[in-house]
């Protein structure tokens, strides 16, 4: 079978692996903790719902334009304006069948074969998957624990070249939360008006998902000179929980959005119609319940902080935003599981937590990263409680285990 040379681009995911165990032992009748997941474990609220099920009653089943239907873009528009003081003309807004494929499409629709984009890390590994899908080059700017998972105005000017064409900016971010300040994206800003031929894709997924009073910000609100060179990306799947109705939306330049709406035209069809009845019903309807359920998962990310945070060889940064924690597990790294294999990897870590412990997590290098590794904390408190507690004592456990075999070596070193 003759398979396209684009394919050749992608490196098997190191992901891919830990999925393929977790699917084998659950088909053993494994009862697994299940922290893989970047889902919300919330329903969609009724009003949705319900909105939804009236669009069904009402014949709402036929085909759409393929960017979403102007009562659609207008519930968009007044979003932006209003929650972020962006203000878009409806021709410059488009939807799409998620974020996701959004995203996709953007990119192709900017980069060009051998174009750079540059994306920090760790980051959400499409991101890095599309950008070789168009043909381009991701450039990974390498952030860590210290730095609050943040790339600064510093690390941005020395990645930027001739053949720069994009930068990808995820705030709050998947996977580390970690979330820009005013006066950080102030800084980026002032690093690409240098760069006039550099556009900028913002990927506000989690926009709602804030803690601790942290305000959210977007580059182009930020820096109207940018305005006309960011395409701003957001969607309906986390705060509102609606990951299964796949509504994502964007405005961005009339040129960059007809782009995607040329790439639209001829390898996807309109939007569900009845999905897109309840996304109006999700941007213009009450929204009291983002707040609630950011304050749920700020207590869960404390209560799983607090588990973990006597944990040995782990290392903790609070999240500001998203619902995910990000360890650092370097001081596990050299250590052995009790069967006397050696933790090499965060890859090594997150086997061994699925394999004696029944615990899944995901391992860094999926996200261009180590020796870091995922917790989502979109799951109950019982969950977090045990699951956290878990890692805990399998941290403990190798350390252990590690000490008794440096002893066990030295007392043979000492009787020869």
């Amino acid at each position: 079978m003759i398979t396209s040379s684009v394919l050749g681009r992608f490196r098997p995911s190191p992901i891919a692996g830990i999925f393929s165990t977790v699917e084998s032992l659950r088909r053993e009748g494994r009862d697994l903790l299940d922290f893989s997941i970047g889902e919300p474990d919330f329903d969609t609220p009724s009003h949705i719902r319900e909105a939804g099920q009236a669009a069904i009653e009402r014949g709402q089943t036929r085909y759409t334009p393929v960017d979403g239907s102007i009562g659609l873009k207008v519930a968009i528009r007044r979003k932006f304006l209003v929650e972020n003081g962006l203000d878009y003309p409806i021709d410059h807004i488009v939807a799409g069948m998620g974020a996701k494929p959004l995203i996709a499409s953007a990119v192709q629709a900017v980069l060009s074969p051998g174009d750079e984009a540059i994306v920090s890390t760790p980051c959400w590994p499409s991101h890095v998957g599309m950008i070789e899908l168009a043909g381009g080059q991701a450039i990974k700017v390498g952030t860590s624990i210290n730095s609050g998972f943040k790339m600064t105005a510093s690390q941005l000017d020395d990645a930027i070249n001739p053949r720069t064409r994009l930068v990808i900016l995820c705030s709050p971010s998947n996977p580390t939360g970690a979330v820009y300040s005013e006066t950080e994206l102030r800084e980026l800003a002032k690093v690409l008006l240098r760069h006039p031929q550099v556009a900028v894709l913002s990927d506000d997924l989690y926009e709602h998902i804030l803690f601790d009073g942290t305000p959210f910000h977007t580059i182009a609100a930020i820096e109207p000179k940018l305005f006309n060179r960011t395409m701003t990306v957001n969607g309906l799947s986390k705060a509102y929980a609606m990951t299964g109705w796949r509504i994502g939306f964007a405005g961005g330049p009339l040129a960059w959005v007809n782009g995607v709406r040329q790439i639209y035209s001829q390898c996807s069809g309109g939007l569900c119609s009845i999905s897109q009845a309840a996304a109006i019903a999700a941007l213009e309807g009450p929204k009291d319940f983002l707040a609630d359920r950011a304050a749920r998962y700020q207590s869960r990310r404390d209560l799983a902080l607090q588990r973990l945070e006597s944990a040995n060889g782990l290392r903790l940064v609070k999240p500001q935003g998203a619902f995910y924690l990000m360890p650092e597990c370097s001081g596990l790294i050299g250590t052995r599981r009790p069967n006397g294999e050696t933790i090499t990897s965060s890859g090594d870590f997150a086997r061994y937590l699925l394999e004696d412990w029944s615990v899944v997590v995901v391992p860094g290098e999926g996200f261009e990263c180590g020796p870091y590794f995922r917790i989502s904390i979109a799951t109950s408190e019982a969950n977090l409680t045990l699951g956290m507690s878990l890692i805990a004592e399998a941290s403990r456990v190798l350390a252990e285990t590690t000490g008794q075999a440096k002893q066990r070596t030295l007392q043979a070193s000492s009787m020869g």
